[in-house]
Order: C-alpha cells, then sequence, then structure tokens
C-alpha cells in the first residue's frame, strides 16, 4: 500500500506547471499511457472532482486491478493499492468494512473489470457496497495486445478475432442497473466537465456507484479499424454521442460507429450494506446489539 500525508490545497498554486501535478507521484513520470490514450484525461477529472468535493484527501482510497487504467492507482499521490489481475473490488471492499470512514474509489478498466473480475463487481452491487467504481472502458484488452474484451462491439477487428468479433458484448450500464447500483453515469473522455461533475456527485452518493467512461485506444483498436488517432475519436465521441439523463439502460447498447447514449441513468436511494447489517443485527440481537462507540480512526 502506498501512503502518504497529502497537503493538497484546494486552491492550485499560480506558479504550479500543471493543476493535476499535486495529486501524481511525479517521481514515477513519464507515464506509460500512449499519445492520444484517454486515461490521462479521466484523471484531470478526477483531480477536478476531488477539488470540487472537497473530499478529506486522507480518507480517500484508489483501489484498482492489472490494465493500463491500473496504473492511475500507482501514480495518484493519495493512499493506493495496485492489486492482483481481477481482484480490485474484492480488496476495496475489504478496506472499506475496514474502515467504514474512507471514501474508496475502484478506478479500472473494462476487462479487468468485467472479465475475471465480473462476478466481483455484480455481487459489490447487489450487496449496494459502498464503492465508487470508475471503469475506463477502451473497448479493449488494450496492455497485452489489443484481445477481443467483453465490451468490444461485434464486426470489431481485434487480435483475437481478425474477421471481426460476432459476440454480443457487455452493455455495462445496464448490467450495473440491474446487479443494484445506487447510481450509474457513462461519459466520453470528450465529456470533461459532465464527466467531473459525476465524479464528484458520486463522492457525496452512499451506496454502489458506477461510471463508465469511454475512452480511445489509438494504438490498438482505433488503428486495427482504421478510425483514426485520438483527435478523431474525440470528433467521433462528439458526433455520434447524444446525452440522455435517466434513458433506458437496456437501449444503451454499444456499437463500431452507432449513436453514444450518455448521461446519468441511475440515481436511487437503496440501503447499502452497512445499513443492511445494523438493521439485521438489531433485528436478531435487540438491546445486545449496540454501535461501536470507538471509530476506527481512534483505534
Amino acid at each position: 500500500m502506498n501512503e502518504t500525508t497529502l497537503e493538497i490545497p484546494y486552491e492550485i498554486p499560480a506558479d504550479a506547471h500543471n493543476p493535476v501535478e499535486p495529486f501524481l507521484r511525479m517521481d514515477r513520470m513519464p507515464h506509460i499511457w500512449c499519445p492520444g490514450c484517454g486515461i490521462g484525461t479521466t484523471v484531470n477529472c478526477f483531480t477536478r472532482a476531488l477539488l470540487d468535493s472537497k473530499a478529506d484527501l486522507d480518507k480517500v482510497a484508489v483501489v484498482s486491478g492489472i490494465g493500463c487504467t491500473g496504473r492511475v492507482a500507482g501514480y495518484a499521490r493519495l493512499d493506493s493499492f495496485h492489486t492482483t489481475h481481477g481482484r480490485a473490488i474484492p480488496f476495496a471492499t475489504g478496506l472499506k468494512l475496514s474502515n467504514p470512514e474512507l471514501q474508496v474509489v475502484v478506478y479500472s478498466g473494462d476487462g479487468d473489470l468485467f472479465a475475471i473480475g465480473g462476478n466481483h463487481f455484480i455481487h459489490a452491487a447487489r450487496r449496494n457496497m459502498d464503492l465508487k467504481v470508475i471503469c475506463v472502458n477502451n473497448l479493449t484488452y488494450a496492455m497485452t495486445g489489443g484481445q477481443t474484451a467483453p465490451t468490444t462491439p461485434s464486426k470489431v477487428i481485434s487480435a483475437t478475432n481478425p474477421y471481426g468479433v460476432f459476440e454480443p458484448s457487455f452493455n455495462l450500464v445496464a448490467l450495473a442497473e440491474a446487479a443494484g447500483a445506487s447510481y450509474v453515469a457513462r461519459w466520453t473522455t470528450y465529456h470533461v466537465k459532465q464527466l467531473a461533475r459525476s465524479m464528484e456527485e458520486i463522492f457525496k452518493k452512499k451506496g454502489f456507484c458506477f461510471i463508465e467512461v469511454l475512452s480511445p485506444c489509438p494504438t490498438l483498436y482505433q488503428r486495427r479499424n482504421k478510425m483514426g488517432d485520438g483527435l478523431d475519436t474525440m470528433k467521433f465521441y462528439k458526433e455520434v454521442s447524444k446525452v440522455r439523463h435517466g434513458a433506458r439502460t437496456s437501449e444503451c447498447e454499444l456499437t463500431k460507429s452507432g449513436e453514444i447514449v450518455v448521461g446519468k441513468f441511475v440515481d436511487r436511494e437503496r440501503p447499502d450494506y452497512f445499513e443492511l447489517l445494523r438493521a439485521q443485527m438489531t433485528e436478531s440481537l435487540g438491546d445486545r446489539y449496540a454501535e461501536p462507540e470507538v471509530s476506527c480512526s481512534e483505534c
């Protein structure tokens, strides 16, 4: 675990080279992300959300799995875990249960969260565990060669489907809603203000929160499918994205070149895991059950 005490001002100094620098482990720069990759853009939005929400940075923990997006945990100048493949949510769940005062953010990719990590995602949403899950979806396994991922749309060329993907892909926002998430949104790396606002909202929302962020992978996905570079992808996002807050998630499937429905789709109140646990213990034990008088920070 990377631990650090943070004294980051909410007003970025005028002489800072980049407003994001105070939030990054600059000794680990330069980063490994390719030119045109959108992961860095999401980190900028995350920084803005931290600033605007005025979150207690000493109580924010970032957990990630393996993959390009998984590097965020290593670069973030916050308490962070870079965990094993597909296991970001179980690690994050343990962290939240051991210290409920923490804001635990799971920051990972579509392959890590929905292939090997798929069952963990479903059950954390079912339990309404108080986690903030940010999935950067570049529609492919970008770090290992551009293979077909659970999110790769049909007719896309990949390393493992050179004649085009024929398997149906996951609709992540529909999956999250069906599993029980309290908050579900989707944006692209073109929608920076909306994405930052959604990230700020989930810091103030209890329960399992999920944001899908569509991001370019110019080196593999876009190149193989002759879709241009990172800038071309930004133009594509601008042209085909339609903001539809409250849209039926079942109607938000992604295709190779069709419309991208973005917006906030779900924002509902459900008892989270801790509330359900307390209610059960109170019902079962009555007066014998009491809330602990000592907070985790005092242990």
